[in-house]
């Protein structure tokens, strides 16, 4: 008697509540059901409508019906990817601007804008077809504007099956986002003296038929993909064909007023170091967008390879870059150790899918000490490149690509030298011609007083930061 109101007492609660209560449940149970049998007919009959939708979605896919998930799960890593890589973007204009005097930032930062919108029409226009024209003679197919790139299926592996575990315009809007890469790099090369109307022009030639042409010798089936040559995510194709491209521009353009001077080099400050950080490592989370995304699915044992080898060749590239150029320049400078990361990223974007980890922190350590030796060489020779882009992208992009004969197994040294040296020749010429063209019709450079205002007032009578 004591226990059985001590445990009503616990519960909290008189006995004759109790009582009540169990009644009123027994009572409930007892009732016709009559709403209950008419709820859940109801509830079977609200998700019939999905789950036949599913299984008919899972029919589509044939054989590959087992792999949806995967499917669906590598789409969306694919546009995450995508926009990871549209983030580089924001890394360059901050570099860029970060890097160049307070009195061009504007100008920087509009060109960016242009550039990756400019890139992105061009190759919905014409460009992504260039790059992937099917079969054609291995060097030169023009495409034409993309259509419904669903058309093949959608929600289903029609568009490339398990090599290509993506939609059509999944597989749009990641290469797009590569497109505009190129004349990125060229901005920073020839910024605080470059006419904007005659880079824009260049600009759209570049980013809009000479990178889908080289990319298609590579990607696209073409000249290079018939010698076995590999460029995982475009050491050459994307950063070498940048960084020549570059070299060609500035060797037209000429170096800014005063670097140059009787008494050797005088230095112009970069307005703002930490913008420069910020810009850099704003790349290098885009960058595992534009390395992870190249796998072209969510394939778990290559996703975590190469964002591994991707972390691994950056930091190794950094610290070559600093012990190397405080050993030579007596101190530890900023700059170079920025660019030192940048260079361990370009080495490491060639193969950062079959390399392992020693190679990959020795790909990215010799990177690092290279763009130092590379940056001092060309401002000794009067190749004025205000953010190291040369550097960085051109040689480090060579570099990474030969490298992977060295460190990798089953790639040949000199069919990825000829391949690396084939692109690099060509955005070369390319630019070369090109810009030489706008310079004898319509000048690439402004003038010596606009130069001394600097591009915010002279071409956009703007100011970055207000007095």
């Amino acid at each position: 008697m004591n226990s059985t109101l001590t445990k009503y007492n616990v519960l909290g609660a008189a006995p004759w509540k109790f009582l009540l209560l169990t009644a009123t449940l027994l009572f409930s149970y007892a009732l016709p059901a009559h709403a209950d049998d008419h709820a859940e007919p109801a509830a079977v009959e609200a998700e019939a409508g999905p789950v036949d939708d599913y299984n008919a979605l899972l029919e589509a896919q044939g054989e590959y019906a087992p792999a949806y998930d995967f499917f669906t799960t590598s789409m969306l890593w694919t546009v995450i990817a995508a926009a990871l890589v549209f983030l580089m973007h924001l890394g360059f204009a901050t570099l860029e601007s970060g890097l160049c005097q307070q009195k061009n930032v504007v100008n920087v930062l509009f060109k960016n804008v242009f550039i990756i919108s400019i890139g992105v029409i061009t190759y919905a226009l014409f460009g992504f077809n260039t790059h992937y024209p099917g079969d054609f003679n291995g060097w030169f197919s023009w495409g034409g504007m993309i259509g419904d790139l669903n058309a093949d299926g959608g929600n289903t592996w029609g568009y490339g099956g398990l090599g290509l575990a993506m939609t059509g315009f999944g597989d749009f809007i990641f290469q797009a986002m590569f497109a505009a890469t190129g004349a990125t790099i060229v901005s920073g090369a020839v910024a605080e003296r470059v006419k904007l109307s005659s880079f824009m022009i260049f600009a759209v030639l570049f980013v809009g038929v000479a990178y889908p042409i080289a990319g298609s010798w590579h990607w696209g089936g073409g000249v290079l993909a018939g010698m076995d040559f590999k460029d995982f995510a475009g050491s050459t194709v994307v950063h070498a064909f940048g960084g020549f491209g570059a070299l060609a521009c500035v060797m037209v353009l000429g170096p800014r007023k005063g670097k140059y001077t009787e008494n050797g080099i005088k230095p112009i400050p970069a307005h703002s170091f930490p913008l420069a950080a910020i810009g850099v490592f704003l790349l290098m989370f885009g960058w595992y967008g534009f390395n992870g995304g190249s796998v072209l699915s969510a394939e778990p044992s290559a996703l975590g390879l190469v964002f591994t080898t991707t972390t691994l060749g950056a930091t190794a590239g950094a610290l070559g870059a600093i012990s190397i150029s405080w050993f030579m320049l007596k101190k530890p400078d900023l700059s170079m150790a920025l660019n030192g990361l940048l260079a361990g990223l370009v080495g490491i974007t060639a193969n950062a899918d079959v390399i392992d980890v020693g190679g990959a922190l020795a790909i990215g350590f010799i990177a690092g000490i290279i763009v130092v030796f590379s940056i001092i060489y060309l401002d000794k020779a009067k190749i004025d490149d205000p953010v190291g882009a040369i550097s960085v992208h051109g040689v480090c992009g060579i570099w990474g690509t030969v490298a992977t004969a060295i460190f990798a197994d089953g790639f040949d040294f000199v069919t990825q030298l000829k391949g690396a040296l084939l692109v690099s020749a060509f955005a070369f010429i390319f630019a070369y011609i090109v810009f030489s063209i706008l310079k004898a019709v319509m000048g690439v450079r402004v003038s010596e007083e606009e130069e001394d205002r600097g591009l915010d007032i002279s071409e956009h009578g703007q100011e970055a930061y207000s007095s």
